[in-house]
């Protein structure tokens, strides 16, 4: 959608490093379309993850692809505009609403309030002097949804009233096609699903009323569907059986072959058999013209299914006998063609099959045969003939909730006035995280933290992912800590979360993007590492020093034993002076090179006027923490809310930063209340220890020390 100049004057502010639209009246909501759309915050949402009315969305969501766009909000601004007399309601957000707004200037507008004076007429309201608000109009509407004839198209068991048959058609055809969802949200049928029902069935009852007509279709009667089960099993075994005879007859050398082959019968009888073993062979002996035998001579592992075909088949269609000929074979075959012929034409659809699995064949005969479906029409076309009240109600809610949402959806949209506001939380904030003493109001809610993470780290901002719990409710957020520092935050820390409905959720860190949070933290991050590292150094030479003296006292106790067998002692190695004076001369150079670092530093220090010395300590510490702060400041000012919300599905059309300021309004430290008491007096308190006259008393031995060794160097 282009921008088109126009007549309207826009006013912006600016906030989070770049400028917003203000949207202060309905001249600014209904020239909307043509603010260019670059100067858009944002360019489409979700229609799930917001702290907004989910109605409000759906009905916005005209497409139904789960997003708003910028046209969705545009034409939703120009629809409530033309409906209402003051347009200023919109900008308001005027909650409940009054009968009197609604303009009546075309039909649709004296459709709408007409309708609405019906809604506030039942709920036993004064019509002429009356409002309605979002809450009332939903109770109608879900009212209205639970009535038998709701302007859907759809009939649930309800529609039938008394009738005990018609509630069991539509139950019945419900179970079999899966029904239609009414808008009351239980399953139902419409014209569609009827028409498709009574179309398989009639198809399925005439095909299953053929055999009455064509008795051939069943020569045996009841049974024709078992002994044609029992013809299939053994069908392939006598063909091939027939097939070897008429081979044999043919030429006298295959006979052999036809019976199996000398290493087929090896290989039987070098295991133990089965009967299941000889299934590969023949059924009988191959012969010229040889009929099948029923009884002797069978290989046995047919011998049960062939005694089942003639007791079942061939002793009703040919008579006992123990052999059955290629001619009789032929004849039984041709008394199940129409069986089979029969079985093709069966309807083969889903919905057919469905049916038959489920209703009896007399079942389907009186369906069929019954005025149920032309009942049933005539139900859903009472039912269809509300449908315009149902849309009428669904307009009035309509109003009602644009009324009141759409000026908080645009400054949550087209700017972010609501988010830097501060005034309340933003659409996109599900809630307020309490951990390590600080709360954190960016929160947002999560999918898949995996996926969430790999695009919201392009804000630059400290996430740290948490699983919440509450009872059986579960679900995942990303909280933004803007300040303080992470020295305390770690996977597998606790906290609490409190969701916008205030309800309280127990909080897991689960996953951690790591980024600078605040100047104090780049501050003194140097010092809290030459600390951590100092700390690691003692810590490693502690445990060394102590495993080293750990194995002398195991060597020196192996050595017991052997120092006692052993006859004399060895003689100690004699005193090595020289050595040990080069060893005294070492230490004193490095003692002297350290003593006079640190004298030139104390008397260069003391030298100072007192003015002056906070300002050496001062440079100093800027030396040191300098580079750090000015890295953390640079990355903080670049600290980008688009990329976290992008990771939920939005189009951010803007870098909506998040400076150090106004980072520190989201997340609040942990203060004591103004005006409390304090005191310091702590039982359990460490002893405190005068480091600063050890300290000196350091610095002064180190300064003799290296004046004495300079000394004795003259």
């Amino acid at each position: 959608m282009s921008a088109v100049p126009d007549s309207h004057r826009w006013r912006f502010f600016r906030a989070g490093g770049f400028d917003q639209v203000r949207l202060d009246s309905a001249d600014d909501l209904l020239a909307l379309e043509s603010l260019d759309q670059k100067l858009w915050v944002a360019l489409a949402c979700p229609t799930h993850g917001l702290e907004f009315d989910p109605t409000t969305l759906q009905l916005l969501d005209a497409d139904g692809d789960g997003r708003i766009r910028a046209p969705d909000l545009i034409a939703a601004l120009h629809w409530c505009g033309a409906r209402l007399t003051d347009p200023e309601l919109i900008a308001r957000g005027t909650q409940p609403l009054p009968l009197a707004a609604i303009a009546t200037h075309d039909e649709e507008g004296a459709r709408l309030q007409q309708a609405a004076r019906t809604l506030i007429a039942r709920l036993g309201k004064d019509a002429d002097d009356a409002s309605l608000s979002a809450e009332e109009a939903e109770t109608l509407e879900s009212l209205f949804a639970r009535e038998a004839f709701n302007g859907d198209g759809v009939i649930t068991a309800l529609a039938a009233g008394d009738d005990e048959g018609l509630k069991t058609l539509i139950g019945e055809i419900v179970a079999v096609s899966g029904g239609r969802r009414d808008r009351s949200g239980e399953p139902g049928i419409d014209r569609e699903l009827l028409q498709q029902f009574h179309t398989a069935a009639r198809a399925l009852a005439e095909w299953q009323a053929q055999p009455a007509g064509q008795p051939a279709i069943l020569p045996l009667g009841a049974a024709t569907a078992d002994a044609a089960a029992t013809v299939d099993c053994v069908r392939a075994k006598i063909d091939d059986y027939f097939a070897r005879c008429r081979l044999s007859a043919f030429d006298a050398r295959a006979t052999p072959s036809l019976n199996g082959s000398e290493a087929d019968f090896q290989a039987l009888g070098a295991r133990l058999l089965a009967a299941a073993d000889a299934a590969a062979l023949p059924l009988a002996r191959i012969a010229a013209g040889r009929p099948l035998p029923l009884t002797a001579g069978v290989n046995p592992a047919w011998a049960a299914a062939l005694g089942k075909f003639a007791n079942e088949v061939v002793t009703p269609l040919l008579g006992a006998r123990d052999e059955l000929s290629e001619t009789g074979w032929q004849a039984i075959g041709e008394r199940f063609a129409a069986w089979h012929a029969w079985q093709a034409a069966r309807p083969a659809d889903a919905l057919a099959e469905r049916i038959a699995a489920t209703l009896s064949p007399e079942r389907i005969a009186a369906i069929t045969a019954g005025d149920g479906e032309a009942r049933l029409a005539a139900l859903i076309d009472a039912d269809a003939a509300r449908a315009e009240v149902a849309a009428e109600l669904l307009a009035v809610h309509r109003l009602v909730l644009y009324v009141r949402d759409l000026a908080k959806l645009a400054e949550n949209f087209v700017s972010f006035r609501r988010f830097y506001a501060r005034q309340e939380p933003a659409i996109f904030q599900c809630g307020t995280l309490y951990l390590d003493e600080r709360s954190c109001e960016l929160c947002l809610p999560v999918l898949d933290a995996g996926k969430h993470a790999a695009i919201a780290a392009q804000s630059g901002i400290y996430l740290a992912y948490c699983d919440c719990v509450r009872g059986a409710e579960k679900m995942t957020i990303a909280a933004a800590f803007t300040a303080g520092d992470s020295d305390n935050l770690a996977v597998g820390r606790n906290g609490v979360f409190y969701d916008r409905q205030g309800r309280d959720w127990d909080a897991t860190i689960t996953r951690i993007v790591d980024q600078p949070i605040s100047l104090s933290q780049a501050f003194w991050s140097p010092y809290k590492k030459l600390a951590r590292l100092l700390a690691e150094q003692m810590e490693k030479f502690a445990a060394a020093r102590a495993k080293a003296i750990d194995d002398s006292a195991a060597a020196a106790a192996a050595k017991v034993p052997a120092a006692a067998a052993a006859p004399e002692a060895a003689k100690p190695a004699p005193f090595d002076i020289g050595r040990f004076v080069g060893i005294f001369a070492a230490i004193g150079l490095a003692i002297g090179a350290i003593g006079g670092a640190l004298a030139a530093l104390v008397t260069g220090f003391l030298g100072l006027a007192w003015w002056q010395m906070p300002l050496a300590i001062a440079g100093l510490l800027l030396i040191v923490s300098l580079p750090a702060v000015a890295l953390a400041a640079f990355r903080l000012r670049k600290r980008n809310l688009g990329p976290l919300l992008d990771a939920n599905g939005w189009a951010v059309n803007a870098r909506a930063r998040i400076n150090i300021p106004f980072g520190g309004s989201l997340t609040q430290v942990a203060r004591l209340p103004a005006g409390a008491e304090r005191s310091l007096a702590d039982p359990y308190a460490e002893k405190k220890h005068p480091w600063f006259f050890y300290l000196l008393l350091i610095l002064v031995a180190a300064a003799l020390a290296a004046v004495t060794v300079r000394s004795l160097g003259v």
